[in-house]
């Protein structure tokens, strides 16, 4: 990290203002070789500089600099930020003569990377960040707020604390078994630790599952028999004709996407193909993927033709869906009802004409009420956010449990204290006290370049 990087940190396009941003020891150097103005070398920290970028004696654009001396930056090194007009020559040109004059393109993520390498941010901080850009709703804006203000770092730390008393007192008492003042740790002590441990951290997987749904949304899948309604219902959701409907079956081949929210949460909408037995090629391949469909879903949403009786297909949908989160529509209900279906042993049944929006609002209100919607919006945010979060949670509670085992089961003390010490490091994981370089380089390349 010894070079100094530059990148457009701004969307390449036509704007009013593009910013070239550049982090390193020779950052003030660099620009201060092409910039006609001030001498950027002798100027306060934390001041913007009015001058021209020069590409040897030719005037590229008129500019506004700012300049932020180690180690109070974002990324504790030397930056600059060179304010250009925003458009997409004159940036780019900014951008090859910072080059052409010692700075090396930085790589997607690595402003953010420096910060974590150089101790200003930890980890999930650092994923906060990118999660702030791609926020889609004003909750999981809020969400990666919380994170980045460092209140899910405290929560981690402060299990790691706890495990750090214990398994220091576990190491006194094995190394100093002579020294009687000192308190002994007995097995029922490092039990009721252990079990407390799990229970705070078993809420905080449970609740963190909860707080994926605000940052990625719910994962919704429209689910049936061709010409039941499925992309009748989808439009009306949506409130616009995103997917075609006619009266024809099969005319829904492949998946058609949407979103709406409900209650400040993101729901993601997939129309599929009507589920039934085909020859066709396409069809099929189509059956098959909504069929994939299912296993991935947050919610699924099985539409059923009020005036047709059940089908073996339909049965086999029901059967198919019984453990996920389920709503069950009956549509058409402007129709004879054939259906006779025994909704005493179904739940989250609503009934709709998706011609005429009645029932729509009905089961807009049952998802709220199906993922607590308003309660999930005023739920402290102090959770894991991400996959690889929970991952490491979860491989953490799984090695208290083997802890727990081990002390059921009579096994030496200090054979106990490896699974505590490896619980130690896998929260040590999610904040990056503990990483691999392979981590590392991965998370990072999955931001955006210029951040």
């Amino acid at each position: 990290m010894n070079d100094t990087i530059v990148a457009i940190s701004t969307a390449l396009g036509v704007g009013a203002i593009s910013i070239v941003r550049l982090s390193g020891n020779e950052a003030i150097d660099i620009v201060n070789k092409c910039f006609k103005g001030k001498d950027l070398t002798k100027v306060e920290s934390h001041t913007i500089n009015y001058g021209h970028i020069y590409d040897k004696k030719e005037i590229i654009d008129e500019v506004l600099v700012s300049i932020m001396k180690a180690p109070k930056t974002y990324t504790t090194e030397d930056v600059v930020e060179i304010n250009c007009h925003g458009g997409i020559i004159s940036t780019k040109r900014i951008l090859e003569t910072m080059l052409n004059n010692g700075a090396r393109l930085a790589e997607p993520g690595e402003f953010t990377k420096r910060a974590f390498l150089n101790g200003r941010i930890d980890l999930v901080k650092s994923e906060a960040v990118m999660d702030i850009i791609d926020s889609k709703s004003e909750e999981a804006n809020k969400l990666a707020l919380s994170q980045l203000s460092g209140s899910t770092s405290n929560m981690i730390k402060k299990f790691r604390e706890k495990l750090k008393q214990l398994l220091a007192s576990i190491e006194v008492n094995i190394d100093y078994p002579e020294y009687h003042d000192i308190e002994v740790v007995t097995i029922e002590n490092i039990k009721t630790a252990i079990k407390s441990m799990k229970k705070d951290l078993e809420a905080v997987i449970k609740e963190s599952k909860n707080m994926t749904l605000i940052k990625e949304g719910i994962k919704t899948v429209i689910i049936g028999r061709p010409n039941v309604g499925k992309s009748s219902i989808l439009n009306q959701l949506l409130q616009q004709e995103k997917a075609i409907v006619t009266d024809i079956a099969g005319t829904t081949r492949d998946i058609v996407e949407g979103e709406i929210y409900l209650d400040g949460i993101l729901l993601n909408i997939i129309d599929t193909a009507g589920i039934r037995k085909t020859e066709d090629v396409v069809e099929k391949i189509g059956v098959e993927k909504s069929l994939s469909m299912i296993d991935e879903a947050d919610l699924v949403i099985v539409v059923l033709n009020n005036n047709e009786k059940l089908t073996s297909e339909d049965e086999e949908l029901l059967e198919k869906t019984k453990d996920k989160n389920r709503i069950i529509v009956i549509n058409k209900t402007d129709l004879e009802d054939k259906l006779k279906l025994e909704s005493s042993k179904l739940k989250n049944i609503v009934r709709t004409n998706a011609n005429t929006v009645e029932g729509i609002k009905e089961l807009k209100e049952k998802i709220v009420e199906l993922f607590q919607l308003e309660k999930l919006k005023t739920k402290d945010y102090n959770y894991l956010t991400n996959a690889r979060q929970i991952s490491l949670a979860k491989q953490a509670y799984e090695s208290l449990e083997e802890a727990e085992q081990g002390i059921t089961n009579n096994l030496p003390i200090d054979m106990v204290e490896i699974d505590l010490k490896e619980t130690f490091d896998l929260l040590g994981e999610i904040i990056g006290e503990t990483y691999s370089e392979e981590i590392i380089d991965h998370l990072f390349a999955n931001f955006c370049v210029g951040k």
